[in-house]
């Protein structure tokens, strides 16, 4: 079966589900124990219908990748010299880099070629063409990647300036003065917390040439490190970390308050929706965990349409309102003063990469129990640059 044939399979049993709620509800709007049981059945298709789809639609990608052409075509006349990338970028720095990963004592020619991503902390800067391809694994493991605006610095934290205020114009009778009406400023910082990992590898699998030694370091960092971002551009505090959009101070903005401490109506979320302001909107996008999404799913709008809805065409997202549904593990689930919805244009929360990512082969530390470490590090910092920007439904206390 086809990625969009499932697509529109998953669309028809959402049609189903809706029609079975609502001829089975009760006068009090409620569902049997037994009508209950049927219709978790039916959602519970219907999200593993939408999981597969991800998963064919990440296969379908894979085999493009891997069946491209391994060489390229000649471009260019005989004898024409052709520019060679240098720096961390070179063929030789990526040969050098992966031969000092498997290797304890490399050839002097490799050191040699070393020294131009020497870092300061006793590592080495990772190729250009693997810091690509580490990042699209941390986008595909980190949700917020995907929204964020992401900025990269080389040294020093960065300043950025921002308008806390704005003039504005004014009637002016004949001959009459012009008042002054100016903007103000503010200005962010945005520095660099260290992030690391260390995964151990037994020096029988390193030495053996089959095993895949760079898949499997960008698979396993990846997804350590996405998963400890994406916690962080959520929940952090700022000290050590960087500050998250739920942040009380410097987070994302108190858009509206739910009337229950548990429950969500789709009045809230009509009134979260209309609390960001029009020019913001145009990007939104809902993030929320699954279970907010599986509570969401029956909820009904004034005309009695269904808030949610099932996207049909291949990458796109399901929608609630007409914008993009996001989940993510770190949003909370509904309970008493829970931020449980954020809603707005995450191109405002910048993530700043510094330099790039490091890697430190340890030889001594595991020798005894005949295994090899790796250390990898980064340096990264996130903040919402404009609060107003995404607004957050809370809970009622």
């Amino acid at each position: 079966m086809t990625i969009q044939e499932l697509r529109e399979k998953r669309a028809r049993l959402w049609e189903q589900t809706k029609a079975f709620l609502d001829s089975h509800r009760g006068e009090d709007g409620m569902l049997s124990a037994e009508d209950d049981a049927t219709y978790s059945k039916m959602e519970a298709d219907i999200t593993a219908l939408g999981k597969e789809v991800a998963r064919l639609e990440r296969q379908e990608a894979l085999d493009k990748e891997l069946s491209r052409a391994v060489s390229e075509p000649l471009t260019e006349k005989p004898m024409t010299a052709k520019s060679e990338k240098t720096g961390t970028a070179s063929d030789e720095y990526r040969t050098s880099f992966w031969a000092r990963m498997r290797s304890k004592s490399p050839l002097p020619g490799v050191l040699n070629a070393l020294q131009i991503g020497d870092d300061s902390e006793g590592g080495y800067l990772v190729p250009d063409e693997y810091e690509r391809t580490l990042i699209d694994a941390l986008q595909e493991e980190n949700m917020f990647r995907q929204l964020a605006n992401i900025i990269r610095s080389e040294s020093g934290d960065r300043k950025i300036p921002v308008v806390a205020s704005h003039g504005t114009a004014s009637w002016i009778d004949e001959e009459g003065i012009y008042p002054e009406s100016d903007d103000t400023f503010a200005q962010l910082t945005i520095g660099a917390h260290k992030l690391g990992t260390m995964i151990k590898v037994s020096e029988e699998l390193l030495n053996d040439s089959v095993f895949d030694l760079e898949s499997y370091i960008t698979r396993e960092f990846a997804r350590r490190i996405g998963t400890k971002e994406e916690e962080a551009f959520f929940l952090g505090d700022g000290v050590g970390k960087p500050l998250g959009i739920l942040a009380d101070v410097g987070g994302a903005q108190l858009g509206a308050t739910a009337n229950s401490t548990t429950a969500i109506t789709g009045d809230d979320l009509i009134d979260l929706y209309y609390a960001l302001r029009t020019p913001y909107r145009k990007g939104a996008v809902w993030v929320m965990n699954d279970a907010t999404v599986k509570a969401v799913r029956k909820l009904k709008d004034s005309t009695g349409q269904y808030l949610w809805q099932p996207g049909l065409r291949a990458g796109e997202t399901d929608l609630i309102l007409g914008k993009p549904v996001r989940t993510s593990a770190y949003m909370p689930s509904p309970a008493a003063g829970a931020k449980t919805i954020a809603f707005g244009d995450y191109s405002y929360y910048w993530i700043a990469d510094r330099q790039g990512r490091s890697f430190k082969r340890l030889n001594e530390l595991f020798a005894a129990t005949g295994q090899v470490g790796f250390l990898a590090t980064e340096r990264v910092d996130g903040k919402l640059i404009l609060p107003e920007a995404v607004q957050v439904l809370q809970q009622k206390a």
